[in-house]
């Protein structure tokens, strides 16, 4: 493996998220042998690469044979440039037509998909002498952002015949792609606006992570992958296509600060959610909500302390939280895993009723990322 970073993280808190490059370049690489050779591979790194820190991961992920970058907006592009990133970099979200000429002079390709983006383009070109690089995003059921089916076809041909563009590709996102019936809706609807225009020397890429694994579409040479790169899982169809090896690529973790007995019958933390039964030894790790922690997760979830598996007790905290450590030999320092060792942040999801990409990202917002292979 090439061009992989290392780093000296110099933190000052006893709590923090891991990051397994190593799993991340084996998730990688497993999908990558799954994919025909001839088809391009989007990394999907916006949100900082899910939480997990898309300038410290990019280079691996271009190592492992994937091609582009996607982002959310210029401003993720621009922090990859100014990283020395020189690849493909796509922004996936909508661009306000005041900035198109930002993301020209970082070299970044744009999102259009609307009249007012091809005037902004013009006036870019116009002031700058390059060209804008454009993917046109089609509404095939999103009903988020695109060109509506209606006025697909005479878009791109309005964008091809435009002198002051570089039309790079055309793609789409899959709104229900663990739904093969409704997905094949849109793979028609793509399909159809496909086959009345001039698609040679265009990226096509309508495949999301599931997608990927699931679709087989002749109308497409580039696929999305997100999720899946981090080495978790999204819904699934069925067992059709291809399931990659991967492995988790996060970690959250936390020192004990603080060791004391709880005494019978007394409460754990704001509002005495949790009432000692006996007494009890508590320890403290410096981790809240503040932290991305949900305080949702309140007496529900575990940590694994010298390998055994300990309670979180009374409510999470802004910037602390305690767990009932009975029983179990430890020590001021000694670290407590909240995810890792065999508990998984979809097990947090399972118990908020949402989405690993959301934990993943709410876990950004504080803690420092160490980075180890």
């Amino acid at each position: 493996m090439k061009n992989i970073r290392q780093t000296n993280v110099n933190i000052h808190r006893d709590s923090w998220v891991e990051i397994n490059v190593g799993n991340l370049a084996h998730n990688a690489e497993d999908i990558r042998k799954h994919v025909p050779n001839d088809t391009k591979l989007l990394a999907v790194v916006k949100a900082d690469s899910y939480g997990h820190g898309s300038v410290m991961l990019a280079p691996t992920l271009l190592a492992s044979g994937f091609d582009m970058l996607g982002v959310a907006s210029i401003d993720e592009g621009v922090d990859l440039r100014n990283a020395k990133i020189t690849c493909d970099i796509l922004v996936l979200g909508a661009v306000p037509v005041w900035a198109v000429e930002s993301a020209v002079n970082a070299d970044i390709s744009i999102a259009v998909f609307s009249k007012d983006h091809l005037k902004a383009c013009r006036q870019a070109y116009e002031r700058t002498g390059i060209k804008p690089k454009v993917h046109i995003k089609l509404d095939t059921g999103m009903n988020r952002i695109g060109v509506s089916i209606d006025d697909a076809v005479d878009f791109i041909k309005e964008a091809q015949n435009a002198d002051y563009l570089n039309l790079q590709g055309i793609f789409t996102h899959f709104a229900n792609a663990e739904n093969r019936e409704k997905t094949q809706v849109q793979i028609d609807k793509w399909n159809n606006i496909l086959s009345k225009v001039d698609t040679s020397r265009l990226m096509l890429h309508i495949q999301n992570t599931v997608g990927t694994m699931c679709y087989e579409i002749p109308k497409s040479n580039m696929r999305r992958v997100g999720i899946a790169l981090y080495g978790l899982w999204t819904d699934m169809p069925d067992e059709k296509g291809f399931r990659p090896d991967l492995k988790p690529v996060m970690s959250v973790k936390g020192r004990i600060v603080n060791i004391h007995t709880a005494k019978d019958g007394e409460g754990v933390s704001y509002g005495h959610t949790y009432i000692v039964k006996g007494d009890r030894k508590i320890a403290t790790i410096p981790i809240g909500y503040a932290d991305g922690v949900s305080r949702g997760l309140s007496n529900k979830i575990y940590g694994i302390l010298n390998g055994q598996k300990v309670p979180q007790v009374g409510n999470i905290t802004m910037d602390q939280m305690m767990f009932d450590i009975t029983g179990v030999e430890a020590e001021i320092g000694d670290i407590i895993t909240l995810i890792g060792d065999g508990i998984s942040i979809d097990d947090w999801a399972r118990i908020l009723g949402t989405i690993n990409y959301e934990l993943c990202c709410r876990l950004k917002v504080r803690l420092p990322r160490v980075y180890t292979r």
